[in-house]
């Protein structure tokens, strides 16, 4: 199903973590990865990561390659207006989508087909193209208004992921909780990863 190609978006709901891992491991993955965030995610960066997301797409989209030694426009960072950016027209944006993580005004604008700003354009690009979209929502609780959009979402085909982990892997730190909810996103995008044995399987050990 893949070309290689994908979206992540960013939005301001706490969970800066998970999209920097994400991210990471799309770069090892060698994806070529078109970047959106919006101004509220480079709030939650600073406040969660103490990072400052520059605020020219081309200076950001350095940032994240020099963070991750990616190879030369593996990583392209895009405008929240920037109409004319690939993900923007059905002809030729990404297959698949990841938004990571996902507020619930995001959500909403989706599931209504607002289409206001360029991250709400690139699913509804995904979804009207039968592309794969996975939404990691991170709120609690969660009131009748987001369940109602989260059914509404699912039932057109989009997955809803959130950022809840599992805690049978007895994880040892923060690092590991986040890496249960990469590595099952992993798992939906059809990706081999190595963070998180699925269940029932063992990592492998070698014998001496």
């Amino acid at each position: 199903m893949t070309d290689k190609r994908i979206t992540l978006a960013i939005t301001g709901a706490s969970g800066a973590p998970y999209a920097l891992r994400l991210l990471e491991c799309l770069v090892n993955a060698d994806y070529e990865i078109f970047v959106l965030i919006s101004s509220a995610a480079k709030v939650v960066f600073a406040t969660e990561e103490d990072i400052k997301i520059p605020s020219r797409p081309d200076a950001a989209a350095d940032f994240f390659t020099q963070r991750f030694n990616a190879r030369s426009g593996q990583i392209t960072v895009c405008g929240k207006e920037e109409w004319f950016s690939p993900v923007a027209s059905g002809s030729a944006a990404p297959r698949q989508m990841i938004i990571c993580p996902c507020s619930t005004g995001t959500l909403s604008a989706i599931a209504c087909g607002a289409s206001d700003n360029l991250i709400e354009r690139a699913a509804d690009v995904v979804m009207k193209e039968r592309g794969q979209l996975v939404i990691v929502p991170r709120e609690m609780p969660l009131s009748s208004i987001h369940l109602e959009n989260m059914l509404k979402l699912s039932q057109m085909g989009v997955t809803i992921m959130p950022a809840a982990p599992g805690f049978y892997h007895q994880p040892a730190s923060i690092a590991d909780l986040i890496d249960f909810v990469v590595a099952r996103i992993l798992d939906h995008l059809g990706l081999d990863q190595s963070l998180i044995a699925r269940w029932g399987y063992q990592p492998s050990t070698t014998k001496e």
